[in-house]
């Protein structure tokens, strides 16, 4: 695939296609970013909102929602308030300024918020209840819980809690991010003969939010006590000889990127960790309060954050709801879904893992297939004295990483291990960290990638002594070396010993730990180098397909779609007659259905009870069939910004069970599918439900008018 052709496509000009002269880079052509990952959200809610999923398990989707929309504020909110802090960024392809844009997502996010907290105290506490898990409010409590939690409070809380007075002499605090914290009215005077007014009084962050009540005072069923239930109970214990007029909890959001020169540091590793202990305390913002908080306190704390109404969020239950994951992990079959033991492939139970692959290649489809085999190889490539070299990119693996200990246990036999550890993977730092430091410690040979670009590629490369010549057997992925992660995403992995695709990971290795200029790949498609352009040349060929009446097809399946040099390739695709079909499962930016644009242009989110992951790259082909697996979604970060691979599926019959698992079944989904909907006029989503195919309709924000729309 060369670079060259990238330029035949990359224009808009309508002769290539035959089509109307369309302005194709129009603003009314986009969806909003920010507020598409919005909708994502939604998605995920409704999850928790749907009657036909087990009660445990729309608990837990209500919250990851939660932890979603925590992270949501954490790098993208606090991305855009820094813009305009500073006056920074030009709109996006669809036209909205970062000021703009801040004011929908108020908006949609308070919506949502809203709706949250509606669903847990309307829906799923009281049926929650009704199967004997219980979260009593103080007003509940018998006699006996209610000493209990004074016990409770006096030997584990009281100790390890500070409260802080504000005066001049004890300024507002410096609050960690996501931190639970209370604010105290307070009358009277203190020991020092002082007039108390207010007080602070951070939760201890070692301290459970949740709390079981034992057996012996329990109604027999799980009843949980919350951690700010407990201190409300008790705060005069903490204020003695005051009166408690109030109390009142919050937490505040802080920007939690992390922000580094890469080309001034000389250390990432060092510099990283320094930054690490500063994320804590980034920029707030966003305020969330007890809905009962008085209004004069609320515009206290508001003042303290330097933030407006527009970041405040009053809420109807606990301000740090993601701490109940811990309910959803009770052993109650009936209320959770049924266990699922992924399997291995038939031709993977054997001794040797290298003798099945010299067979042929193996394709594992997750979590429906096991990620035991490529831990096995591993293991296996460790211990074989006639295995020389182990290479291998860790991005996300995980505390206490077996993958990492494998490694480690290779090095230490003498084995030469390279690792390529990607420091800067979002809020896996430290475990990165930690993975790195020890392989070193171990004899590997340890890089951080290339600067300015993060290392996403998911591969490991085993170079092994056979019959007086090296072979080298690959595991080529689409997810992360994590096998919890595994047992939750869907993903793919290669696992072969093809010599062209072995080259061209060898290639890339080199790229990544030496120097040198960049090389040509027999196979792959390689970003940040012709990954992009290779992409565009094949839906130009589509194109030309389409133009001479022959079968034109495209199908893809990414966790996002935002970049607009893609996003025109494939509305000049729909405006020559190429069929294209998108599985989105996140942000999407590309408007189907727009008419002489992108009227043969379907998008679907399929959002249920594993995380699509899988990145697949589909092209007809003139009945060829080119089918490329892939790190990289179709985002300007992974195309541009990022060390990422596509490698093709050669084999007839492995590719063709790619296009039946991410494609057929999908599109053909009723249960967890997702359609992107969108007109002139309207903006709205379908949820397709199992039982009766009706159709659940859910608004959506408008992105600029009345006639803009942002969803999916």
């Amino acid at each position: 695939m060369e670079c060259s052709t990238m330029s035949s496509v990359a224009g808009n000009d309508a002769s290539n296609t035959g089509a109307p002269d369309i302005d194709l880079t129009a603003p009314e052509l986009y969806i909003n970013r920010e507020l598409s990952h919005l909708n994502f959200h939604r998605r995920v809610l409704a999850l928790a909102k749907d009657e036909q999923l087990p009660l445990l398990e729309r608990l837990r989707f209500l919250l990851i929602f939660d932890r979603n929309i925590d992270e949501f504020f954490e790098i993208r909110v606090a991305g855009l308030m820094k813009k305009v802090a500073y006056h920074q960024g030009r709109p996006g392809p669809d036209g909205l300024g970062a000021g703009e844009l801040l004011n929908h997502i108020s908006v949609l996010a308070h919506e949502l918020v809203e709706e949250q907290y509606r669903t847990l105290n309307e829906e799923l506490l009281p049926a929650l209840r009704q199967q004997n898990v219980s979260f009593l409010r103080r007003r509940e409590w018998t006699p006996e819980q209610s000493e209990w939690v004074k016990r409770y409070f006096m030997d584990q809380v009281a100790p390890v809690m500070s409260s802080i007075g504000l005066d001049p002499a004890h300024p507002f605090p410096r609050l960690a991010n996501k931190t639970l914290n209370f604010i105290v009215s307070l009358e009277g005077r203190d020991a020092f003969g002082y007039k108390r007014g207010l007080a602070i009084v951070p939760a201890p962050r070692s301290l459970p939010r949740l709390i079981e009540f034992p057996a012996s005072v329990s109604s027999g069923g799980h009843d949980f006590v919350f951690l700010s239930a407990i201190i409300h109970a008790h705060a005069e214990e903490l204020f003695p000889g005051l009166e408690v007029k109030g109390c009142y909890q919050f937490r505040v959001t802080r920007d939690a990127d992390l922000y580094l020169d890469e080309e001034v540091v000389e250390d990432l590793a060092l510099a990283l960790k320094g930054e690490l202990q500063t994320r804590h305390f980034g920029h707030e913002v966003r305020l969330e309060v007890a809905d009962n908080c008085p209004q004069a306190l609320v515009d206290f704390l508001l003042k303290q954050f330097n933030l407006g109404e527009q970041s405040l969020y009053r809420v109807a239950g606990m301000v740090n709801m993601s701490r109940m994951m811990q309910v959803t992990d009770l052993e109650l079959s009936h209320l959770s879904y049924p266990l699922f033991s992924p399997g291995i492939p038939r031709l993977l139970k054997v001794v040797d893992m290298f003798s099945t692959i010299r067979q042929r290649d193996v394709l594992l489809y997750h979590p429906f297939n096991s990620f035991r085999p490529i831990v096995e190889l591993l293991r296996q490539a460790a211990r074989d004295p006639n295995v020389l070299a182990i290479k291998q990119t860790l991005y996300r693996t995980g505390a206490e990483s077996e993958v990492t200990r494998i490694l480690v246990e290779a090095a230490q036999n003498g084995k030469e291990v390279t690792a390529v550890v990607e420091l800067r993977a979002r809020f896996d730092e430290q475990n990165n960290i930690d993975d790195a430091t020890a392989l070193q410690k171990a004899g590997a040979i340890v890089a951080y990638g290339i600067v300015g670009y993060k290392t996403h590629a998911k591969m490991s490369l085993v170079v092994r002594r056979e019959g007086g010549h090296l072979q080298r057997y690959l595991h080529l992925g689409t997810g992360n070396y994590h096998p919890g992660n595994a047992r939750i995403y869907t993903d793919f992995s290669l696992l072969t010993c093809h010599p062209g695709l072995g080259q061209d990971a060898h290639v890339v290795f080199q790229q990544l730990t030496g120097m040198g200029h960049a090389r040509k790949l027999l196979h792959f498609l390689h970003a940040p180098f012709n990954l992009h352009s290779g992409l565009m040349a094949f839906i130009h060929d589509e194109i030309e397909h389409a133009q001479r009446g022959e079968v034109a097809k495209i199908m893809i399946k990414v966790n996002g779609l935002t970049d607009p040099s893609l996003i025109q390739a494939l509305y000049r695709a729909a405006q020559a007659g190429v069929d294209v079909e998108l599985l989105v499962r996140g942000v999407c930016c590309l408007k189907p259905g727009v008419p002489g644009v992108s009227d043969r242009i379907r998008v679907r989110s399929i959002v249920g009870r594993f995380l699509e992951h899988a990145r697949v790259y589909y092209f007809y082909a003139g009945g060829t069939e080119q089918l490329y697996l892939s790190s990289a979604d179709g985002m300007e970060r992974n195309l541009f910004n990022r060390v990422e691979i596509a490698f093709p599926i050669l084999d007839f019959d492995l590719k063709h069970r790619v296009i039946e698992e991410a494609f057929s079944m999908a599109l053909a989904d009723n249960v967890d599918a997702w359609d992107l909907q969108t007109s002139l006029f309207s903006c709205f989503l379908v949820f397709l439900f199992s039982s009766c195919a009706s159709a659940f309709v859910s608004s959506c924000a408008m992105a600029q008018d009345d006639t803009a729309c942002n969803s999916l």
